[in-house]
């Protein structure tokens, strides 16, 4: 969080999962200066059968809190880190456990995900722009 508060020019909307280590980092990074709020997903109950044991449980709904400032209602999401994070774990099979890719050092880890997001924000070629990221930035 600190090194994302040092990024950042003006003051942004952030929305975190319910992960209470957040509300004290990003206290810490941004003091007032953030509109902060929490979406809590409220899952039922998980199923003890066998079958079930690797399914996730059903999410019964959410809950928002604004935690600081003047978070925007209608931006509360965390689908887009949620994307994020679905499609690095599917490019880099460092992040499943029972493979032989699976990162056993800290800097191997830290490593690959850099050339993950150096390649997918400057080279891959987006569906949606028809071009890299960097070209579309000029």
């Amino acid at each position: 969080m600190l090194d994302l508060a040092g990024r950042l020019k003006d003051r942004v909307q952030l929305t975190t999962d319910g992960h209470k280590a957040y509300l004290v980092a990003v206290e810490n990074a941004f003091g007032a200066n953030i509109d902060f709020s929490q979406l809590v997903k409220l899952y039922g109950n998980l199923k003890e059968e066998k079958e079930a044991r690797y399914s996730p449980p059903v999410c019964n709904g959410t809950m928002t809190m604004k935690i600081n400032g003047h978070p925007d209602p209608r931006n509360v999401s965390t689908s887009y880190v949620e994307r994020q994070n679905l499609t690095m774990r599917m490019s880099m099979r460092r992040f499943t456990r029972l493979t032989n890719a699976f990162s056993k050092k800290i800097e191997n880890l830290g490593h690959a995900v850099a050339l993950h997001f150096m390649y997918y924000n400057f080279c891959r070629i987006h569906q949606t722009l028809r071009v890299t990221p960097a070209m579309a930035a000029g």
